[in-house]
């Protein structure tokens, strides 16, 4: 329990100490006075301490943010430096069909990073960039029609993103550890006319896939997907949002 409750629930049990008063001196006027004072006072106390855990909380989720940010960007520099040496690489030693096929891996990951950043949905947004920053039993593939913005569709875009964030999880964190390479999982945004489909497609396996299963079920209840398609061993999933008429 932090020090921002604790000191909450020491103002709330000071209260005793004036009622007390009140019992033993029931006819003295005083003691009431005392007892309201005390209770204004205490209440005061409690939306101080509780502003200042709210703004604490505020500030310490955003310095989370912040360093996720910047491990994404390190991550992403990272990266291109490698791909960038690479090509270097193969110019220096005049093989024009290799440096070919290096411009044309980052060309699709600038196309897909690019799609990404036009979700729409922070939340996503940063999800999907930072992922490979945090190692885990999986590596997580998008792929995404152009221009797609969730924002822009006629729905709860961040009730689904929030859903999609949290399916992605159940495979993260419940996906069993490859013994060399980590598992894969493909996620596919489609737009159709009255609705967006999400089609996940897994090559691993799961620690618990019942549990799996009915984590799935449960989060779906409360957002805008619903499943079209849960194969047993959770391989491929497909969920859709309705968009309205």
């Amino acid at each position: 329990m932090n020090r921002y409750r604790m000191a909450k629930i020491y103002g709330a049990a000071s209260v005793v100490l004036p009622a007390a008063a009140v019992w033993i001196w029931r006819t003295e006027w005083w003691a009431h006075l005392v007892f309201i004072l005390w209770v204004a006072a205490a209440a005061l106390f409690w939306v101080l301490i509780d502003r200042k855990e709210r703004e604490t909380g505020h500030e310490r989720m955003m310095r989370t943010l912040q360093w996720t940010a910047i491990r994404t960007l390190n991550h992403h520099r990272h990266d291109w430096m490698n791909d960038l040496q690479v090509l270097y690489g193969y110019i220096r030693m005049n093989k024009p069909d290799k440096t070919v096929e290096c411009v044309e891996k980052i060309r699709q990951r600038m196309q897909e990073e690019s799609r990404i950043a036009k979700l729409g949905v922070p939340s996503l947004i940063l999800y999907a960039q930072s992922f490979r920053t945090a190692p885990g039993p999986i590596t997580l593939h998008l792929e995404l029609p152009d221009e797609l913005n969730l924002a822009e569709l006629p729905f709860d875009a961040e009730a689904a993103a929030a859903a999609l964030i949290d399916v992605i999880n159940v495979y993260r964190y419940g996906a069993k550890p490859g013994a060399e390479e980590p598992a894969q999982l493909t996620v596919r945004l489609d737009r159709e006319e009255a609705a967006l489909k999400a089609v996940l497609k897994f090559d691993g396996e799961f620690i618990q896939t019942k549990d799996a299963h009915d984590r799935i079920r449960q989060r779906l209840k409360r957002s805008p997907f619903r499943a079209e398609r849960l194969e047993p061993e959770l391989t491929e999933v497909m969920l859709a949002a309705d968009l309205g008429s």
